[in-house]
């Protein structure tokens, strides 16, 4: 099955390696507060009782381990809505990046709400892909043989 991609895809592709980057940006972070919390390798989150930093270095961690978490939700809606509406999906994966690294860089200041001061509009990155998402589904859905 060959596929012809919009000449405008090419933007749905830099928004996606806009995240990558960012993605090594936010696990150099984690590398940082790792030395400066004193908290080695393999362990992934720090224990209070063992650790007097270990709410700090929690933050940044779980910062980025929820992009982690979110990271496939995203490529899937920004790849499929950016099939039809590229520009579209591009712009809202950029905003996803923006909101996303608010979100960290809340995060990352040891006050878990204060990633949510910016951070929660990456939501509405999401919601727009979706329906970016959603329409390609019902427009390949009605163009079906029967």
């Amino acid at each position: 099955m060959a596929v012809d991609l919009p000449p405008a895809f090419g933007w749905v592709v830099l928004s996606a390696l806009a995240y990558v980057f960012f993605n090594f940006w936010m696990a150099i972070q984690v590398g940082k507060a790792r030395k400066r919390y004193n908290v080695p390798y393999p362990t992934l989150y720090a224990i209070e009782s063992e650790n007097k930093d270990a709410k700090k270095f929690n933050c940044v961690q779980r910062g980025h381990q929820n992009s982690l978490e979110m990271m496939p939700v995203f490529f899937l809606l920004l790849i499929l809505g950016g099939l039809q509406y590229p520009v579209v999906s591009s712009i809202l994966g950029v905003f996803y990046c923006l909101a996303r690294y608010s979100y960290f860089t809340g995060y990352s200041t040891g006050e878990p709400q204060n990633r949510l001061t910016y951070g929660k509009f990456n939501f509405l990155a999401i919601l727009g892909l979706m329906l970016c998402t959603l329409s390609l589904a019902f427009g390949l859905l009605l163009k079906a043989p029967q």
